[in-house]
């Protein structure tokens, strides 16, 4: 098997006030993989992701394509590790469409005709094209998440790190957005509490409880494991159909 694009060996981070966030995890995650990540509140999602593209540090290695995010190495992990929150309005703080999704190559030195080449590709890749000059705060919360997941394909990101990317969408909207995530080939970590888009996506997923890795392995097997869906406070796809029969 090839070196994995993500590796994360023994991590354990505690957060200044003692809590401790995350204990032990190791997880090795092969390019182009789509992986979920799913546990209750609290499990130690978001502190994982934050650990990727070196935010924060914690004991224990991580490493992106072989590069660990410290030091020389952190721009080149942060360009390769596209973080897309759950809230596009923290990531979309310029005045225009074009000004959000060209900031990140501006800031990688790239020309000016690079720019705009990175631009119009990751528009198009998301199905915006021609709303450059839009206000991304007039646009719809599925269309700001869409602008938001354009901003770190202009980086050319090989790895992208979601979290909760169906939250607050309408289910037109939720559709349109599992449509473009099935399409794009970058290794995907997708940390969501919608287990229809777990079930739909991500061919593998992991848990998190607590701060410590519980299980790893086929979305299909797990989230079929009511018993374990249970114990971590997650749904099944047996929930599904006592909720709805038809």
């Amino acid at each position: 098997m090839a070196h994995p694009i993500i590796c994360v060996e023994h991590l354990t981070f505690s957060y200044p006030d003692s809590r401790q966030a995350l204990t032990d995890i190791s997880l090795a995650v092969q390019a182009g993989e789509k992986v979920a990540i799913v546990g209750p509140n609290g499990a130690g999602k978001s502190t994982l992701f934050l650990h990727l593209n070196g935010i924060l540090s914690g004991q224990g290695r991580v490493e992106i394509a072989g590069l660990a995010p410290t030091g020389k190495a952190l721009r080149a992990v942060r360009a390769k590790v596209g973080l897309v929150f759950q809230d596009p309005d923290d990531q979309l703080f310029s005045p225009t469409v074009l000004d959000d999704v060209a900031f990140g190559p501006l800031h990688l030195d790239c020309s000016p005709a690079e720019v705009r080449d990175r631009v119009a590709h990751a528009l198009a890749a998301v199905g915006m094209t021609g709303c450059e000059e839009l206000m991304p705060h007039h646009m719809s919360l599925g269309e700001r998440k869409r602008i938001a997941i354009a901003t770190v394909l202009a980086m050319h990101s090989e790895v992208l790190v979601l979290d909760e990317p169906s939250a607050g969408l309408d289910p037109r909207a939720r559709r349109n957005l599992l449509g473009l995530l099935k399409t794009l080939p970058q290794t995907m970590l997708v940390a969501s509490h919608d287990m229809r888009l777990v079930w739909d996506l991500c061919p593998r997923t992991v848990i998190l409880d607590g701060g410590r890795l519980v299980a790893d392995g086929p979305t299909v097997e797990l989230l079929c494991d009511t018993a374990l869906m249970e114990q971590h406070g997650l749904e099944s796809p047996l929930d599904w159909k006592q909720t709805n029969p038809d």
